[in-house]
């Protein structure tokens, strides 16, 4: 029998933007829709760009930076950095400039639009899994490959394969989407989802906000991608197929989900905060 033709959403995504039929482990060229870059490495971003011969971006309107990672600067030497950093959004005449003080990266690409649903997004910070609150495949990836992307408004990537979340249920009072995706994080493990899309399902009508804990925190699982199925901003061709193939599958119940909390020294050790009840706490 032939392989199935039922995708996951990032197969179907990476599909679109390649042009061809992607699958799991293929190496894919894709062009970019929108890049982000932030105050931490813009030096070694600008390094890489005079590397590959390039004084301008390729397409100004398509590129978000922020100052917002050491902001207000916390030394001389970061201040000069932000200093060249300014300098250089003039140049190249960058109409999308946050500066400190102006909000969060991640929150400001989601909230104002910045980040297309059902394309391909690349962030020079390991959060930019966020942008998969409105369906759009946000990565993050290191300075190198960030001046690629600004070079040539494109990249590569392999197909990742998929993870499916199911959520079933209604939050109880008190108990938020953190406590939710602190949970996955305690099911699958800080890397049982090593370059792989997280996929959550059965959450799509949540607000953005909640959306973005649950997309960002898939960083914490060594993940991608995570991508919230079903969201108001998706196109109608933005849902995996049925039949889709998963490396796992896990589900939550919102209904009987307790407050959860992580205990030292490792993210995915998570507990019910009525387990940690009595722990001795040494500093805040």
């Amino acid at each position: 029998m032939g392989r199935s033709v039922n995708r996951t959403l990032a197969e179907k995504i990476l599909s679109r933007a390649s042009g061809r039929a992607a699958r799991v482990g293929d190496l894919v060229i894709v062009p970019v829709s929108r890049v982000m870059v932030h105050d931490s490495v813009i030096d070694a971003v600008m390094a890489g760009l005079r590397d590959l011969g390039k004084e301008r971006i390729w397409d100004t309107s398509r590129v978000c930076v922020f100052v917002d990672h050491a902001a207000p600067a916390p030394t001389p030497v970061v201040a000069d950095s932000h200093r060249v950093l300014r300098e250089w959004v003039r140049e190249q005449e960058i109409p999308t400039f946050y500066d400190a003080g102006e909000g969060v990266c991640h929150q400001i690409m989601v909230e104002e639009g910045y980040c297309e649903p059902g394309t391909v997004i690349v962030g020079s910070d390991s959060h930019s899994n966020s942008y998969g609150a409105v369906g759009a495949f946000g990565a993050g990836m290191g300075a190198t490959d960030i001046a690629v992307a600004l070079a040539l408004g494109r990249t590569w990537l392999r197909v990742p394969e998929s993870i499916k979340v199911t959520f079933t249920g209604t939050l109880r009072k008190g108990i938020t989407m953190k406590d939710a995706i602190m949970r996955v994080v305690r099911e699958i493990g800080t890397d049982g989802a090593r370059y792989a899309s997280v996929e959550f399902h059965g959450v799509g009508d949540l607000p953005q906000g909640d959306r973005i804990t649950l997309a960002g925190m898939t960083t914490e699982m060594g993940a991608k991608a995570g991508l919230v199925v079903g969201t108001p901003e998706a196109p109608d061709w933005l849902f995996p197929d049925r039949g889709a193939t998963y490396a796992n599958e896990v589900t939550i119940d919102l209904t009987t989900l307790e407050p959860q909390i992580a205990v030292p020294p490792r993210v995915d050790q998570v507990v019910d905060v009525s387990a940690a009840i009595g722990q001795p706490v040494d500093v805040v």
